[in-house]
């Protein structure tokens, strides 16, 4: 047989094989969480007693397809390994008795997730095989103590459903989006809430806003607001684990910033009237500082606190 004739039936077969590709029912990996190949995956072929088939890497192509000699363009993505690997070997069976084909994947780039935000590692995730949702936190590295409670999902409506009592189509309609509570997630509360990850989710993780407390308190530092959460000057104090005996408690200050403004207002706060329930408490707004000064140094810790903040050094976000 000439090498035209054999490349004529190479390519006959190839099409009929692609035709019954076709019918083929959906990979029953797609419900193991086996990895399922893509395009822009490398991979590399190796088929024994098959010369023109070389160790090279080979990239699935945008539409999802290899081409190898005698086999020809063979459809990789929606395929496990192994199941890529018995597709070509049947390519190969009219020329090679019992071929004998080999896939390793290369590079994983098919499948990205994308986790952004207050994480500590944030970038881009391949799924290679089922991850959920806290898998895909801790491969981040885990909220930092300036996240907020809120974790949002974008998702194409392609993939799949989002389950979630809070979902809604972005302006395009081709996204949804969807939320649901860290503290929530992390305590199994809603279990169905960790769901499996689609290719292409954006996971994103908002900063909290935060109220200070600086001066003579026992952990200063700043602390984060859950959702819709309004914080007291009491419960400041309470956050920051209580007053030092070194503190003027009637010369406290709450430093608000003001719109258009780089300036904070400065409004006096008597905690000792609060304290002993003389006087009503007092509510904190989003990025307040409350000031405690010692007795002995007020102007010196109220010029303090607020280069800290302007200079984003010397405070410590403290996780609750």
């Amino acid at each position: 047989m000439t090498k035209h004739s054999r490349m004529k039936i190479a390519r006959g077969i190839s099409v009929a094989l692609a035709a019954l590709a076709v019918l083929r029912p959906p990979s029953p990996a797609q419900n193991t969480g086996a990895y399922l190949l893509g395009p822009a995956d490398q991979v590399t072929v190796q088929a024994l007693h098959v010369e023109d088939i070389t160790n090279k890497p080979l990239r699935v192509d945008s539409s999802g397809y290899i081409t190898l000699p005698l086999a020809g363009r063979v459809k990789a993505a929606g395929l496990t390994v192994e199941e890529l690997q018995t597709e070509i070997a049947a390519r190969l069976r009219p020329f090679i008795r019992e071929p004998e084909v080999t896939v390793t994947v290369e590079e994983s780039r098919s499948q990205p997730v994308s986790v952004v935000g207050a994480v500590n590692s944030p970038g881009v995730y391949q799924l290679q095989g089922r991850k959920t949702l806290i898998e895909l936190l801790s491969l981040a590295g885990g909220a930092k103590a300036d996240a907020a409670d809120t974790v949002r999902i974008t998702r194409r409506v392609a993939c799949a459903p989002l389950a979630l009592a809070r979902v809604r189509r972005d302006a395009t309609g081709q996204f949804l989006v969807g939320e649901v509570s860290l503290r929530k997630l992390l305590e199994a509360k809603n279990p169905e809430e960790n769901f499996t990850m689609c290719p292409e989710d954006v996971i994103t993780l908002p900063r909290a806003a935060l109220v200070f407390v600086m001066g003579e308190v026992r952990k200063p530092g700043g602390f984060p607001l859950l959702d819709q959460e309004r914080v007291s000057v009491l419960e400041a104090i309470s956050m920051s684990e209580g007053l030092l005996g070194t503190a003027a408690p009637t010369r406290a200050r709450i430093l608000r910033p003001t719109a258009n403004s780089s300036q904070r207002t400065e409004m006096p706060v008597n905690l000792k009237t609060i304290l002993s329930g003389k006087a009503a408490d007092v509510p904190m707004e989003p990025n307040d500082i409350l000031v405690i000064p010692s007795s002995t140094a007020k102007s010196v810790v109220l010029r303090g606190a607020e280069a800290a903040l302007q200079m984003g050094t010397g405070v410590v976000i403290w996780r609750r």
